[in-house]
């Protein structure tokens, strides 16, 4: 490791301990993976996987018993959902129970024979539609699309019985859909998958890698016992030396924070109300909360660099699930709904949401901001621990 001589400056002393460790990075594959390319991979999986915004074309079928003129053109209206791909149509319910079992359809739709004539006659009939739920997100898809073919299916029959009546197409539609109904979902349009998921998915993966790599970078002067050099030769000064271990980490995730900003609102044209570089500003702050983490999680467990990286991998984990994003933060637990507010992804999560897709302005996401301020200055509350740790403590496997 370089001697820095006394004349040096603090940021001269930061710099070329930056240099230096780049340098050393350069020598060990796993660090350059973690580094470089588990993000790229990540953050091309992640927007290749859902680049169709929301799964189309599932596999479904149908039991038509009935077999009449209103039938088949119930089926054909629901094969024509975005979601639905009526692959095959069966005589029995044994029978497409049997291929449901054997994952080659996730739903099927039964209609008994004598439907038709029933709802004519002002009798009440049944169909049912069966949706393999052990698979969530297509049987839920499905389950939507059936519902919503099942109240045309309805109304189709009402239709014709109405027609049986002598009532004009005017008269009957007034009496089926007395008021028209338009639906405007706001902040996704599109109803994206991919719009919701990704923006918080792929940031949430660069503040574990942050998390972890500053964990180890630090950890890795106690595993090779040169602590005290560097501690020594910073001026004896554990702001410097954990500035100077850290700087590289921060600035390569904050470029990746950066390339996912553009990707993403630029070549893919998410929404994004309040432009590319507040959105910047925001993942650097969580890059940097992450950080400030990493070093008091370190602080508190010191010279223990693979129970601190556990720690920090878990608290991550932690924050992909509690940060409201999968699972509404309402319904949890009261005692989570506290426990949420101490991951740096949660206010991430709301400042993206409240700013870049509803576009409300800054004083909504206030509080958000300032929470990340916090993480980012928590490191100062165990700095005393740094300063004997560096000076006596060693390395603990």
């Amino acid at each position: 490791m370089t001697l820095f001589p006394k004349h040096k400056n603090i940021w001269q002393k930061i710099i070329m301990l930056c240099v230096d460790d780049v340098k050393e990075y350069i020598h060990r594959p796993l660090v350059l993976f973690s580094l470089l390319v588990a993000p790229l991979i990540c953050i091309f999986f992640f927007t290749s996987l859902m680049m169709a915004g929301l799964p189309t074309d599932l596999p479904a079928a149908v039991v038509d018993e009935d077999d009449t003129q209103v039938t088949r053109s119930f089926i054909r209206t629901m094969d024509a959902m975005e979601q639905t791909d009526i692959v095959a149509h069966f005589h029995t319910f044994s029978d497409a129970r049997e291929a449901m079992q054997r994952g080659e359809i996730y739903a099927f739709f039964y209609i008994p024979k004598g439907t038709t004539q029933e709802a004519i006659s002002s009798r009440q009939p049944h169909v049912s539609f069966y949706t393999n739920e052990t698979y969530f997100i297509p049987g839920a898809l499905l389950m939507k699309d059936m519902r919503l073919s099942a109240e045309l299916l309805g109304l189709s029959l009402t239709r014709e019985t109405l027609y049986g009546k002598g009532l004009t197409p005017e008269r009957a539609m007034g009496i089926l859909q007395p008021i028209v109904i338009e639906k405007h979902p706001l902040g996704n349009p599109h109803l994206n998958y991919s719009v919701y998921l990704t923006n918080i998915i792929l940031p949430g993966i660069i503040f574990i890698l942050t998390m972890l790599m500053s964990s180890y970078v630090i950890g890795m002067e106690w595993k090779k016992n040169r602590q005290r050099q560097l501690y020594r030769e910073v001026g004896y000064s554990q702001t410097t030396a954990l500035a100077g271990k850290l700087l590289p980490i921060t600035l390569i995730y904050s470029f990746f924070i950066l390339f996912i900003d553009v990707y993403l609102y630029k070549y893919l044209e998410f929404p994004c109300h309040t432009g590319i570089f507040p959105m910047f500003v925001t993942g650097v702050m969580g890059v940097l909360a992450s950080q400030g983490l990493a070093i008091l999680v370190f602080g508190i467990f010191i010279g223990q660099m693979r129970f601190s990286m556990s720690v920090c991998s878990l608290w991550g984990i932690l924050g992909l699930s509690l940060s409201g994003f999968t699972f509404p933060v309402s319904a949890m637990h009261s005692s989570l709904q506290t426990l949420c507010y101490l991951f740096p992804l949660r206010h991430y999560y709301l400042i993206y949401v409240n700013q870049a897709l509803n576009g409300y302005p800054i004083g909504y996401v206030w509080s958000n901001f300032f929470a990340l301020l916090c993480f980012m200055l928590v490191p100062f509350i165990v700095m005393p621990r740094y300063r004997k740790a560096f000076l006596v403590t060693k390395y603990k496997p």
